[in-house]
């Protein structure tokens, strides 16, 4: 209607383009959540599409029920794209050329919600509740006005929270969060109180999206670091040299570890021991102050191996002390890959294997070649090169995808529409894996770290990668995460790995496969994208688990 203001209810896979018009709420979809859950939908709003309508003053939205206290709402803001997708891309990409997109949910306040003259916006609601007693159905009330109090619209959606407490995540969900890129973008002291409290913060946030485990910067992580450079320095333990060996600080990592305990995160991915690629260097170790390891020192450099032989007992005693070593990782080297990489890989590894002995090692690689190899005992494999890996079963495996995991299978790129992030949880399920892993939970770098970017206006970094890659997560005011929909849509993908262990537990395997895969066709390279097919998929969990209750 060109005269009047349009507005569309729409679940939250949905993402509102400015110039295409939103997909409706389907009757069939269900909003629900479980205990602790948030149960999203969007209200996606135009203006008049006639020149004559002016007025930028934004609109006001409120919500009315019982359960209005249970509402969060943000607004969907736009993102630029420079680098959206690869040319010839396969056909599950939304949006593939360079432009504005739907991404960053800024809280609201004072309940405005911005106007755009002739083209779509979107408010993205959250409802939640962790306490029983307010569970059930909720009818709630979205009702826009105008700036002079003039009621727009009135939008009726109905939510059940269910008062289902499910399992913790029983898989990794590994994302190594920077924390140079939050110092670096805020302005602070590595470690310093106001540091240290942004740090909480993230943490909190990335376990909100569903991650269980982080990478401790026991030295400043030798990680998407150009040769030669070095980023900032975030290393967790004080390391002194003096005329009778190594001294160790390890207040800064209890303080990591607690924070951890506090937020949620059950695992701890100790940094990397050997430069990326190849392992050819030493991670930038700072001893009495100083710079005393890096590019410049060799992985099999004797001084390297005398630090370890200090260092790691040092640490695995902390650890053993604060932690449950079944769920503490160490890293090798990231992504070693052809025959000159698995010959540095192993020279790398020979330095610390003696001292790694009875500690999970995990590594993230593509080459088949590298695990039967006996190089890497436990594998992080890429979900398009992970095929060969599930035919043998090893007795642990974990998967993980980022720039290269463009075509075929699920990601998380803001190209892609919200059903290829969700389609993780039921693939994780489905091939029985121990984990997964991404790079990027917040790394506002370009390529390499060379530069700073500010994440508001490249989510490309730098062009490097297709938009959504770097992070899920934004820097928002005062040092507070500002969740991406992606961030939202990738933790629903948990949830539901949570509910089909629920569902597991009370009917078994079968069961919970016939729930999200009857034909048993699910594979890495086969996500489902039909938005649909996730809440019908959740609608039968949900039933499943009441009738066990009930």
């Amino acid at each position: 209607m060109a005269g009047a203001w349009e507005f569309v209810v729409c679940d939250a896979l949905v993402k509102v383009h400015p110039v295409r018009d939103p997909r409706p709420v389907s009757a069939e979809t269900w909003f629900q959540a479980f205990l602790g859950e948030r149960a999203s939908f969007q209200l996606a709003y135009r203006p008049p599409l006639v020149p004559t309508f002016r007025d930028p003053s934004p609109l006001q939205v409120r919500v009315e029920g019982a359960a209005a206290d249970l509402v969060a709402v943000s607004c969907v803001e736009l993102v630029p794209g420079s680098f959206v997708a690869l040319p010839g891309h396969d056909d599950g990409y939304e949006f593939d050329e360079p432009g504005l997109y739907p991404d960053l949910l800024r809280p609201v306040t004072n309940g405005e919600a911005p106007v755009r003259f002739g083209s779509w916006a979107a408010l993205w609601f959250d409802v939640t509740t962790s306490d029983p007693a307010r569970a059930g159905v909720h009818d709630l009330t979205v009702v826009m006005t105008s700036s002079d109090g003039t009621e727009l619209h009135r939008a009726s959606v109905t939510v059940e929270l269910t008062a289902i407490e499910l399992p913790p995540l029983d898989i990794v969900s590994s994302h190594w969060m920077h924390l140079d890129s939050l110092a670096d973008h805020y302005g602070l002291e590595v470690f310093s109180e106001e540091h240290w409290n942004v740090v909480e913060r993230f943490m909190a946030s990335a376990a909100e999206m569903g991650a269980t485990s982080l990478l401790a910067p026991v030295w400043t992580p030798p990680l998407d670091t150009a040769i030669g450079s070095y980023r900032t320095v975030v290393q967790l333990i004080e390391i002194t040299k003096t005329a009778d060996g190594y001294e160790f600080g390890f207040d800064r990592l209890r303080r990591w570890l607690e924070l951890c305990r506090r937020t949620g995160i059950t695992g701890v991915e100790v940094a990397h021991l050997f430069t990326q690629w190849g392992a050819k260097a030493t991670p930038g170790i700072i001893v009495n102050q100083k710079r005393a390891f890096g590019w410049d020192v060799p992985a099999t450099d004797p001084q390297y191996r005398k630090l370890m032989e200090a260092l790691l007992p040092a640490l695995q005693a902390v650890l053993d002390e604060e932690w449950d070593r079944d769920h503490v990782v160490f890293h090798v080297s990231d992504e070693p890959s052809g025959e000159d990489g698995l010959a540095t890989y192993l020279a790398a590894k020979a330095v610390v294997a003696d001292l790694l002995k009875g500690w999970t090692v995990v590594d993230a690689l593509s080459e088949h070649s590298f695990y039967t190899s006996g190089a890497v005992a436990v594998p992080v494999v890429a979900t398009n090169h992970v095929e060969p890996f599930l035919a043998e079963r090893p007795e642990r495996l974990w998967v993980y995808y980022c720039v290269s995991q463009d075509r075929d299978v699920a990601n998380r790129f803001v190209g892609m529409p919200s059903a290829r992030n969700r389609a993780l949880g039921h693939q994780l399920f489905a091939s029985g894996v121990d984990g997964f892993l991404h790079w990027g939970f917040n790394f506002w770098y370009t390529w390499h770290a060379i530069r700073r970017v500010n994440p508001f206006e490249d989510t490309s970094a730098g062009g490097a990668f297709p938009s959504g890659d770097a992070f899920a997560v934004y820097p928002g005011t005062d040092g507070t995460p500002w969740p991406s929909i992606r961030h939202r849509v990738f933790a629903q993908a948990m949830w539901d790995h949570r509910a089909l262990q629920a569902v597991r537990a009370a009917h078994g395997g079968t069961a919970a496969l016939d729930v999200i895969d009857p034909d048993r066709s699910l594979r890495f390279d086969r996500p489902v994208l039909d938005a649909q097919h996730y809440y019908e998929s959740r609608r039968r969990m949900t039933v499943a688990l009441s009738n066990a209750a009930g």
